[in-house]
C-alpha cells in the first residue's frame, strides 16, 4: 500500500473565515486546532475584509507577521491585505483580503474564467459579483505566498476552496499555480438548497433532475455553473454528508471523491465542576425572561425545550415543530408544563424596551398584549413564526400546557434581554428539537449534545443520518425520525410523542439519557473525524502529481 501524501502547507478559504454567517465558521474554526497540531503555521486560512473600519471580533491583527510578503503582495499584486490570526482555538495565521479593487476588472475576470473553463457568469446577479471575486483573489493571494517564499514542486501544498463563493480561487490555481493541489468541498449545493427552498420535492424525485435544468428554471446558472465546474476540475472533491453526496451525484453529476462529516471540538462546554453552576445560571436567565414576558411564574419543574438556527422556516422545519407543538399541547397526557424557546434570528429593530426595563426593574410590572417575542420584530404580522403561532391558536395563557417564546436576535452575548451567548443558554434546555428538511450536516443538534441536553432531529440531516447507526430513539440521547418530501404531519405527531414521552421520564431516567447524549457527542469529536481529511489531502495531492507530470 503506497504510502499516504501529507501536505506541508494547507491554505484554506471561505467567506466564513474569521466572519461568522452560519455552520461553515463552526466547521473551519472547529477544525483549525486539530490541523494546528500537525500542521503548525503551516495552515493558513484567508477570508474577506468586510468589517471595514469597524473591530473585526474574530480577527487579531499582527504588524509582524510575513510584513515583508504583505508589502510585496501589495505591490506586485495591487491587493490590500491584513495578516493575523483567527481568534479561535489554535489561533492559526488568517489572511484578510479586501477584494473589491478587483470588481473593476469583473467582466475581464469572467471572460479569462469563460475561456479556460467555460463557467458562464452572464445571468449574474446578488452575491455572485462579490463572491467571485473574493474567490479570485485568494487564488492570487496562494500564489503570491508560493512565489515570495520560493516553494519547490517537491513541497506539497493544497489550497482548500469552500463552498461555490471560492471556486473562482480554484480556477485561478489551476491556471497559474498548477503545482498546487486544489480541494473544493460543496457544505450543500447551491441547486439542492434553492429546490428545497422553493417548496419543490428535493428526495422523492432526486433521481428525475436535471441540475442545469433546474439552474435555468430557478434563476441559479452561473451559482451551479461555477459550482458543478468546480467539483468536476478540481484534485479532489468532497461533501459533507452521504446526503449531499447523492445530491452532489445528481444534481452537479459528479460523485465526492470522498465524504468529510464535520467534527466539532468541545472547548466550548463547560468542563467538570464548571459544568452544574453554568446550567444552573442559564435556567435562572431563561425562567426570569420567560416568567416576565409571560407574566407568572412557571411551575418548578417546566421542562425547557428550544430550536435555533437559520430562519429558513420550511428547510430547517420550524413549520413542522410548531404544528407539532399544537399537537402536544392537546395531548392528554402531558402532566409537565412545556416552554418552548425557538431562538431563530430575525428582522428585527432591537431589543424590547418595556422588556428589558421590567428585566432591570423587577418590581415594574410588565404589561402587553404581545407575550410572545423578546424583541422588536420590524414586520410582526406577516412573520413566519409569529403567523404560525397565531394560526394554531398559542396564547401564552398560564392554562395553556405549552407556551412558545420567539427570541429572533442573534445571541451574541450583547442582544439587550438574555446578554448570554447561545452556548451558554442552550446548556440550560431539557430537550432541543431540530426537525430538519434540508440540512447537509446540522451543527445544532451536535452542539446540544455536547452540552448533555438530549436532541430530536430527522434522517435528512446529515448528522441524523450519522447519528442513526448509533440511535433512534430519545432514550438514547438522540431521537431520529423519517422524514421525507410529504409525511410533515407524521414527523410533527412523532416529535410531539417524543416530547411526551420525555417529559413524563423519572429524573434517573433523564441523567441516563443525558449521560447517552454525552458519548454520542464525543464521539463525533474532529480527533475521529480528520482522518477523512487526511485521505482528501492524499487524493488531491496524488491526482495533481498525475496532473503536472
Amino acid at each position: 500500500m503506497a504510502e499516504m501524501l501529507k501536505p506541508e502547507y494547507i491554505f484554506e478559504t471561505s467567506w466564513e473565515v474569521c466572519n461568522m454567517v452560519g455552520g461553515i465558521y463552526t466547521v473551519l474554526s472547529t477544525r483549525a486546532a486539530t490541523l494546528q497540531e500537525t500542521n503548525p503555521d503551516k495552515l493558513i486560512f484567508i477570508g474577506p475584509d468586510v468589517w471595514g473600519d469597524k473591530l473585526n471580533p474574530y480577527f487579531e491583527e499582527s504588524t509582524q507577521l510575513y510584513a515583508d510578503w504583505k508589502t510585496f503582495t501589495e505591490k506586485e499584486y495591487q491587493l490590500k491585505i491584513r495578516v493575523g490570526r483567527w481568534a479561535i482555538p489554535g489561533r492559526p495565521i488568517a489572511i484578510l483580503v479586501d477584494f473589491l479593487p478587483l470588481m473593476e476588472k469583473k467582466d475581464q475576470i469572467y471572460g479569462e474564467i469563460w475561456e479556460q473553463a467555460g463557467v458562464n457568469s452572464m445571468p449574474a446577479y446578488g452575491d455572485y459579483d462579490e463572491s467571485s471575486m473574493f474567490g479570485y483573489s485568494t487564488g492570487m493571494i496562494i500564489e503570491s505566498f508560493y512565489r515570495f517564499f520560493k516553494l519547490k514542486k517537491k513541497q506539497q501544498v493544497v489550497a482548500h476552496f469552500n463552498e461555490w463563493m471560492t471556486t473562482f480561487g480554484a480556477f485561478y490555481i489551476q491556471k497559474h499555480l498548477p503545482e498546487v493541489a486544489t480541494l473544493f468541498t460543496t457544505h450543500a449545493t447551491s441547486i439542492g438548497r434553492s429546490i428545497a427552498g422553493n417548496h419543490k420535492p428535493l428526495y422523492d424525485y432526486i433521481n428525475e433532475y436535471n441540475g442545469d435544468q433546474m439552474a435555468y428554471e430557478l434563476n441559479m446558472v452561473s451559482k451551479h455553473s461555477t459550482e458543478k465546474i468546480a467539483a468536476h476540475i478540481v484534485d479532489c472533491f468532497t461533501t459533507v454528508s452521504e446526503i449531499t453526496g447523492i445530491e452532489c451525484e445528481q444534481l452537479l453529476e459528479k460523485k465526492p471523491d470522498i465524504i468529510t462529516p464535520n467534527g466539532f471540538e468541545d472547548d466550548f462546554v463547560p468542563q467538570g465542576r464548571k459544568f452544574a453552576p453554568a446550567r444552573k445560571a442559564a435556567r435562572a436567565t431563561l425562567r426570569n425572561v420567560a416568567e416576565t414576558l409571560l407574566g407568572y411564574e412557571l411551575t418548578e419543574d417546566a421542562l425547557f425545550v428550544s430550536t435555533a438556527g437559520r430562519y429558513e422556516f420550511k428547510n430547517k422545519g420550524i413549520d413542522t415543530f410548531i404544528e407539532s407543538l399544537k399537537l402536544l399541547s392537546e395531548n392528554p397526557d402531558l402532566k409537565k408544563e412545556v416552554v418552548v424557546f425557538i431562538m431563530v434570528p430575525a428582522h428585527i429593530k432591537g431589543a424590547r424596551l418595556d422588556l428589558a426595563t421590567s428585566l432591570q426593574n423587577p418590581e415594574m410590572r410588565f404589561n402587553s398584549s404581545n407575550r410572545f417575542t423578546t424583541h422588536d420584530l420590524h414586520d410582526y404580522y406577516n412573520d413566519s413564526v409569529m403567523s404560525s403561532i397565531h394560526w394554531f391558536h398559542f396564547t401564552n395563557q398560564q392554562t395553556q400546557k405549552v407556551k412558545i417564546i420567539f427570541v429572533p436576535s442573534y445571541l451574541n452575548g450583547a442582544d439587550g434581554i438574555f446578554n448570554k451567548s447561545y452556548y451558554d443558554l442552550v446548556i440550560g434546555m431539557d430537550l432541543t428539537v431540530f426537525p430538519s428538511y434540508y440540512e447537509p450536516w446540522g451543527y445544532t443538534p451536535l452542539e446540544s449534545v455536547a452540552f448533555a441536553v438530549p436532541t430530536i432531529t430527522t434522517d435528512l440531516s446529515g448528522f441524523g443520518q450519522w447519528v442513526s447507526h448509533e440511535t433512534q430513539g430519545i432514550e438514547n440521547g438522540v431521537g431520529v425520525i423519517h422524514r421525507s418530501d410529504y409525511n410533515g404531519y407524521v414527523v410533527a405527531t412523532k416529535i410531539a410523542e417524543m416530547i411526551a414521552q420525555f417529559a413524563a421520564c423519572k429524573d434517573t431516567e433523564v441523567t441516563k439519557i443525558r449521560k447517552k447524549a454525552s458519548i454520542i457527542a464525543e464521539k463525533a469529536l474532529w480527533k475521529h473525524f480528520i482522518q477523512y481529511y487526511d485521505t482528501a489531502y492524499n487524493i488531491a495531492l496524488t491526482n495533481k502529481n498525475k496532473r503536472i507530470s
